[in-house]
This record gives C-alpha cells, sequence and structure tokens, in this order.
C-alpha cells in the first residue's frame, strides 16, 4: 500500500492523506482520524525518507554505542529498554550509531548530518566529557544520563544522586561501627564512579574514619571483576569488615569470594551494592538478602526519552537539571563488624 493507493481508497488527495498523517493542524479532526483508521485497516506506513522530506523531522531519537571485546552492559541494556518503551508512546524510533573507541566524534556527526534523528541522548558519559561539547556544536536537542555537571557549564541531564546514595550507604556502616570499608566502583574515567567515592569518603571522614586508596577498586562492573577484587581485598593484611559495591553484578562476584574464603555476608562481612531495579536480578535472591541503594534505570531511561522529545519539540527549552534519590533499602546483608 502506498500513499497514491491510500489516497484513492479515501477519494482525498495525496496531500491531505499525507498532511493528516504528519498532523498538520490545517486538516480536520475527523478527516485525521478517517485516515488514520484507514492507514491503520490498509497496513499502509510512510516513507521515512518522504516524511523527512515532507515534515523536515526524522521522528526519531538517536544514540552512539561503544562496542567492545565486552560487548554492551546489562545497565545500559536496561536503561534502552526504558527509552525504547517511552519512545514507542511518543511515536519516535529509536536509532543507535556503533563505534569504537575512537570514532565518537564522527559517529555523532554522521547521525545528526544525515538527518537520522531530530535528537540524541548520552549514556554515563566521563568527567570533563568532550562529547558534551560537541552536542553543543551540532545545534541538535540532547539529553544526558549521568554525568552531573562540577562546573558552570549547564546542560540538560537526567542522574542519579550517586554521591548522597554513597554517602548514606557508607554513614550507615559507620554507625555500626566499621572503620574498615571497601568500595568496588566503576570505571575510574566515569563521573558517577567519582560521585559515589566523594559520598563515601565524606561518611568516612563525618565518622573520623578514613578510605584508603587502597580499599577502592575500578573496573567494569560485572561478576568476574567484582570476585577478583573483593578477593584481592578479603586477601589483603587488613581485610575490609564491610564492602560498597556500584553494582549487584559486582557484589554478586563479591559474595562469591567471600564465601570461598569461609566469610559469611551480613555476619562476618557486611554487603551493600548498588541496584539499577533489574527485573532479571533481584538483591532479595542473594544467598544472604542483600541491602542496596536502588534507583530504577528502566524509568530513568523512559524519562530521558520524554524530555528529549519535549526539547524536540520546543516544549522544554533551557539547561535543566533533574537528580533522582536512590533509596536505602535495609536487608540482611548488613551487621555489626566481626
Amino acid at each position: 500500500m502506498n500513499l497514491k493507493e491510500l489516497s484513492q481508497i479515501l477519494s482525498l488527495s495525496q496531500t491531505t492523506v499525507s498532511r493528516a498523517l504528519n498532523g498538520y493542524p490545517e486538516v480536520n479532526e475527523s478527516t485525521r482520524q478517517r485516515v488514520v483508521e484507514a492507514a491503520r485497516e490498509h497496513g499502509y506506513a510512510p516513507n521515512a525518507a518522504a516524511r523527512r522530506l515532507a515534515t523536515g523531522k526524522a521522528n526519531a531519537i538517536g544514540c552512539v554505542i561503544l562496542i567492545d571485546n565486552g560487548g554492551l552492559d546489562p545497565q545500559f541494556l536496561e536503561f534502552l529498554a526504558g527509552v525504547n518503551e517511552q519512545a514507542a508512546k511518543e511515536k519516535l524510533d529509536v536509532v543507535l550509531a556503533s563505534t569504537d573507541a575512537n570514532g565518537d566524534e564522527a559517529a555523532f556527526r554522521r547521525l545528526a548530518s544525515h538527518g537520522q534523528v531530530d535528537g540524541i541522548f548520552l549514556f554515563a558519559p566521563g568527567r570533563s566529557d568532550p562529547r558534551i561539547k560537541l552536542l553543543e556544536e551540532l545545534d541538535l536537542p540532547f539529553i544526558i544520563y549521568g554525568g552531573t555537571p562540577t562546573s558552570d557549564t549547564a546542560f540538560p541531564h537526567l542522574d542519579i544522586d550517586n554521591d548522597a546514595a554513597f554517602n548514606n550507604a557508607a554513614r550507615l556502616l559507620t554507625q555500626m561501627g566499621h572503620k574498615r570499608i571497601a568500595l568496588l566502583n566503576g570505571v575510574r574515567s566515569h563521573a558517577a564512579s567519582a560521585q559515589r567515592e566523594k559520598g563515601a569518603r565524606r561518611a568516612m571522614k563525618a565518622a573520623k574514619g578514613d578510605l584508603p586508596k587502597t580499599m577502592v577498586q575500578h573496573g567494569d562492573l560485572s561478576e568476574v571483576n567484582g570476585y577478583e577484587a573483593a578477593g584481592k581485598l578479603l586477601d589483603g593484611d587488613q581485610p575490609p569488615t564491610a564492602l560498597l559495591c556500584a553494582s549487584l553484578f559486582a557484589a554478586m562476584g563479591a559474595e562469591r569470594a567471600a564465601v570461598e574464603r569461609g566469610v559469611e555476608v551480613g555476619s562476618g562481612l557486611s554487603l551493600i551494592a548498588h541496584d539499577d531495579g533489574f527485573p532479571y536480578l533481584k538483591p532479595e535472591t542473594f544467598r544472604t538478602p542483600l541491602t542496596t541503594t536502588r534507583a530504577p534505570l528502566r524509568k530513568a531511561g523512559m524519562r530521558v526519552a520524554e524530555r528529549l522529545n519535549a526539547r524536540i519539540k520546543g516544549t522544554e527549552k533551557d539547561p535543566k537539571a533533574e537528580i533522582w534519590p536512590a533509596e536505602l533499602v535495609l536487608r540482611a546483608s548488613v551487621g555489626p563488624p566481626a
């Protein structure tokens, strides 16, 4: 079914049918409904290239993703599920452009210059990430998840309050009497990693304690890395009595490392992790139900898509910081130091 055939069925001009489907205000509502119902009934879908020519819009939002040997991380996939869910409600497509570590800038420019998308979202930027400046130069609506500004530069973004989340978690542990607390953190260059460490250090300092560099491990937030990092800490001369983990996956590895050494989580080692609300990995199903700082990543993805569409439409114009709190959920994995 093409536009000409659909217009013949409806006894309307092709221009009227096209304008009805693209939401032009000069088409009255009864005609618009009749066209939409006929298009649905006969399986008509507008050609994307023709639609771009007619409206100047791609009806799509885009993101550049880094493909490496480790594949896509679960946090991004959960976030992307939320973006797609909301984009479907907003009648937007989601375009993903892949790149290697050196091709980010070219990929962003390609998305913008080819008119494939009306706006771009960026996931988990690094500290002082040059891609933010690039997005500003492209003159295309954008929004960033993560990377709370640390300077006067303002940009539209949404973030979890990682500082407060890990400050609250570390404070709980210090109130229980823990002095040797370790942090299994994400990649050092990520802005969220810096915020988590800052929050934990602040709590330790308030309790007249310290978070030595030897007690902070950085790396990808995988089960394997959590296992190796926790094992290294637990085999040290002064092993921690408590661990803060930046993800459930890292905590899963940390739990395995502790059990292999005869250390029971909850009584011999307190364990707290950040939970992104994965539907397939629940903290309460761990060997010892896990205390978490919880902030739903899928809902954050939905909100990013909603805000990006508002920026495309012009209903959100000014840079806006939206910071979500993380809930501290207490379970059996914490207790006083043995």
